[in-house]
């Protein structure tokens, strides 16, 4: 097996300028980039958004910021590439990594702005940013395993700083019928790897509801099953492992709860018209 260097995964880069050069990395999956000092403003897709010190914003692989300072700042940059989602690695906390950053990058609320809501989250993100920084450039004996856990915070941190909620947590007391529904689409999509917490009987004990109520209300405002739109979820997943990943359909079919290979092609070809060997190839060819 292939062994593939940490720096092929995971990039830490801090620096200081007054120009900020755009990453034209193609292989980019997110990244977080933290403002250690300085402002200016931030431009994605003509929107405009102010940024200061200690301030911090994730980008998606097709979200290309457009950064004018208004002095010399300092940027910390945290770049996870697309090797993230290899099979051929050994990275501590890397299921971690994947389901937190698909949580934060997937969420139905989540837009373009700066990624924080609580100050004391704020404080203990620098205070964790500082002993990855230390142990980053130390590079003592476990320093891997160490930096890895405290990313694994980070990520835990902003997700649940998505919504105003922590994820775990919410419940659909909302009045608003369009908030409830982003609740339980955030459950869904933070649970996504546990087949046990995506049960309809779970999912309505999370809620404090019947499992009827839940079925009826979920079909009522979205025009959907909840077990077809997690099934849809978990393919649009699969759909993207398969162009992005070098895992196999049944690894695949394991990490999203399918009971094989033959469940998961089975339930693709229906969906999708075709199976996944054939979507993949079917993408690799017009790629060419």
């Amino acid at each position: 097996m292939i062994q593939l260097n940490w720096q092929d995964i995971f990039i830490i880069d801090r620096f200081s300028t007054s120009r900020w050069d755009p990453d034209n990395n193609g292989n980019l999956y997110f990244q977080i980039l933290f403002i250690e000092e300085g402002s200016g403003r931030i431009t994605i897709k003509n929107k405009v958004t102010p940024f200061k010190s200690r301030d911090i914003f994730v980008f998606a692989k097709d979200e290309i910021p457009q950064i004018k300072t208004h002095e010399t700042t300092t940027f910390i940059v945290f770049k996870f590439t697309d090797l993230l989602f290899s099979s051929k690695i050994n990275l501590p906390d890397r299921q971690s990594w994947l389901r937190r950053s698909e949580f934060i990058l997937n969420h139905p609320k989540r837009k373009f702005e700066e990624s924080l809501k609580s100050g004391e989250d704020r404080d203990l993100i620098w205070r964790i940013l500082f002993f990855i920084r230390k142990e980053n450039n130390a590079k003592e004996q476990y320093h891997l395993q160490i930096i890895a856990n405290m990313v694994s915070t980070i990520l835990s941190i902003l997700a649940r700083n998505v919504t105003s909620k922590n994820p775990e947590s919410v419940k659909p007391r909302s009045h608003k019928k369009s908030d409830r529904i982003d609740e339980i689409y955030a459950y869904i999509r933070y649970n996504i790897y546990d087949s046990n917490l995506l049960k309809i009987s779970a999912i309505a004990k999370h809620f404090h509801i019947t499992s009827s109520t839940l079925s009826n209300y979920f079909k009522k405002e979205t025009g959907n099953s909840l077990h077809n739109y997690i099934l849809l979820y978990k393919l649009e997943i699969a759909k993207d492992r398969l162009l992005n990943s070098d895992f196999t359909v049944s690894q695949i079919a394991i990490q999203l709860g399918f009971t094989d290979e033959s469940h998961l092609t089975r339930i693709f070809k229906k969906y999708c018209d075709a199976t996944p060997k054939q979507y993949k190839d079917s993408h690799i060819t017009t790629e060419e």
